[in-house]
């Protein structure tokens, strides 16, 4: 990898720092989880195939993957889907494009966005899939998601830096 071209000629999108949110604490938490769900979406924007759904550590996490994976966390907890065997949300499938994996996941976000919204009350619990158990409340399941979403971007920056030298957000 040190001396491959594709390396030497780095893309550096400009970085944009923390955005400026509302004064209450459900838009200041949405718009920090906003801002990361946009730089994962982007991570993935222009990457060819097969790239982006190669594997570029030895787990094989891919960016097809990660925001395959988001997508299901994002229904997971702010819709009460089941997700019934984890793994295999980090594995596109042969049939997922970016065009369709970043779809979906833009669905997940604004039906997730539709349920933040319409919560009266951040301490009241969020939608739990059935025999799960309690449900954490609206404002831990944001808290988590942003530190969920944070993770993967940070994952995502790596992975899109190998392929091709980009970075920034």
């Amino acid at each position: 990898m040190p001396g491959n071209d594709a390396r030497r000629s780095r893309t550096r999108a400009k970085d944009t720092g923390p955005p400026l949110t509302g004064a209450d604490e459900r838009a200041t938490l949405r718009g920090f989880l906003d801002y990361l769900r946009n730089a994962v979406a982007g991570k993935v924007e222009g990457v060819p195939e097969p790239q982006v759904r190669t594997g570029q550590v030895p787990s094989g996490t891919s960016l097809l993957g990660l925001v395959r994976h988001l997508a299901f966390v994002e229904r997971f907890y702010f819709l009460g889907e089941d997700v019934g065997d984890w793994r295999t949300t980090m594995r596109p499938s042969a049939e997922d494009t970016v065009d369709s994996v970043l779809a979906d996941y833009r669905s997940a976000v604004e039906r997730a966005n539709q349920v933040i919204d319409a919560c009266p009350d951040l301490a009241l619990p969020a939608p739990r899939p059935p025999r799960r158990g309690q449900a954490p409340s609206m404002r831990w399941v944001l808290v988590h998601m942003i530190e969920e979403t944070g993770r993967h971007a940070g994952h995502a920056d790596i992975l899109r830096e190998q392929i091709d030298g980009s970075t920034g957000r």
